[in-house]
């Protein structure tokens, strides 16, 4: 039975590749940091299939601790400082986790077991400033935050030490991807549990930043797939996860409400705070050396992937779920 440590099991992806490894007869063990409380809310119902160890990617001791007690074959490193407005108030933090961090990880890895295959959750912003659209696996890095300036370093780091010490380490650049289970710093999470909110007059008015932001944006259980398949290859490489289409924000403004009978326009306002200081260009996906080389292509489509978001909520909501205050979430990443 193969073992795999997901670091960030906690979070969106760390969840849904839970799953998908503990459906395909992995033993799981998930990697979390030592803290007051661990939200454990996107794991309840696998929790108690999976193994929780305290590990963090700022101590490579306590990495290399883990890799030699678990003896994992495989290591997903999901974890990172994950939203772009707060790498502008924690650049240093941002770059000691998601950067160096992906260091400290592989130089685990080296100094244990080479022979463990390694996944980074490489990221579109990387592209930032765009050279080109789509982008591709060759399309040149231009990040446009500290987020994904740390992206970028850990993204070549990755393919150094596969180049340099011949480790299977992979980097799976995906695009947006989102979920019930996406935090509300994200724009889609907050754009259904807003609409859920209005439908059951929770709420009247949903304040959003730049409403013709565009974005690529697929199914979160389908990407973590991907990260998967990427693993099971004889050969390591790197490979943009994308859907192909892209959607403004006032697109999914109008799907959500819509699919509650709702016109978004009569709810939605457009907020100077919630812009970023740096925009990133056009990210859109080419996905077509993943679906030659590892066969994956995503299975759900925008409209059900918002639909499902909105349903979702407007169940947890009915079901006594506390409505946060939408207003709070001044830094919402697009």
């Amino acid at each position: 039975m193969p073992t795999a440590l997901i670091t960030g099991i906690t979070g969106q992806d760390g969840s849904y590749l839970a799953e998908t490894l503990l459906d395909e007869g992995y033993t799981v063990i998930g990697m979390v940091r030592r803290t007051s409380a661990i939200n454990l809310d996107r794991l309840q119902h696998v929790q108690d299939r999976i193994t929780l160890v305290q590990g963090d990617l700022l101590d490579e001791i306590s990495l290399i601790s883990v890799l030699r007690e678990f003896d994992p074959t495989e290591v997903y490193n999901l974890a990172a400082m994950s939203f772009v407005p707060t790498s502008w108030q924690q650049p240093v933090l941002t770059g000691e986790a998601t950067a160096l961090g992906v260091t400290r990880m592989l130089d685990a890895i080296r100094t244990v077991n080479s022979e463990i295959r390694f996944y980074q959750a490489s990221s579109s912003e990387m592209f930032g400033k765009v050279a080109e659209v789509p982008q591709r696996e060759s399309t040149p890095f231009h990040p446009r935050s500290p987020y994904g300036v740390a992206k970028v370093y850990g993204h070549w780091i990755t393919v150094n030490y596969r180049e340099s010490y011949d480790i299977h380490a992979n980097s799976g650049i995906l695009f947006n991807h989102g979920s019930p289970r996406r935090g509300l710093e994200f724009v889609e999470r907050k754009i259904s549990l807003g609409v859920a909110a209005i439908k059951l007059g929770h709420a009247h008015e949903l304040r959003l930043g730049n409403l013709d932001a565009r974005r690529d944006i697929g199914f979160a259980g389908d990407y973590v797939r991907a990260m998967w398949q990427m693993l099971q290859q004889d050969e390591p490489g790197d490979y943009v996860i994308a859907t192909g289409e892209t959607h403004s924000i006032r697109e999914i403004c109008e799907t959500a409400f819509a699919h509650v009978s709702l016109n978004y326009q009569d709810h939605v306002v457009s907020d100077p705070r919630f812009y970023r200081p740096a925009e990133v260009d056009l990210l859109v996906g080419d996905a077509s050396r993943a679906r030659e080389y590892i066969g994956w292509e995503p299975r759900m489509t925008f409209p059900q992937l918002m639909q499902t978001m909105v349903d979702s909520d407007l169940e947890k909501l009915d079901s006594g779920m506390k409505m946060p205050d939408l207003v709070e979430f001044t830094t919402v990443r697009y």
